[in-house]
């Protein structure tokens, strides 16, 4: 007697953090790590409060970018207008020619 198995295939949902979906949850942790690094890399450099001031505004402006095209969906389709044609050569089609 065969016995059958049951397949886990997931939640089938994307991942949710805070309010970002999928792929911009590390888009998010991407602008703070990045923002984090610059400001520690300029607040060594130059001075504290630049780097603190950088920090702030780099996190602030990656997390705003990131929102916003999260607003445009979660796969970034693109919306193109108009009547496109593929043109086919179908003539030959899997024949080889010889010279």
């Amino acid at each position: 007697m065969r016995k059958e198995y049951a397949i886990y295939k997931g939640l089938q949902k994307p991942l949710i953090y805070k309010g970002f979906k999928g792929k911009y949850v590390y888009w998010a942790m991407g602008s703070v790590v990045g923002g984090v690094v610059v400001g520690g890399i300029l607040s060594a450099v130059v001075s504290v409060v630049t780097g603190a001031m950088t920090m702030g505004i780099l996190l602030t402006l990656g997390i705003v970018y990131t929102s916003q095209r999260q607003r445009n969906g979660l796969h970034n389709k693109n919306n193109e207008r108009g009547v496109f044609v593929h043109q086919t050569n179908l003539n030959g089609y899997g024949k080889e020619k010889s010279i």
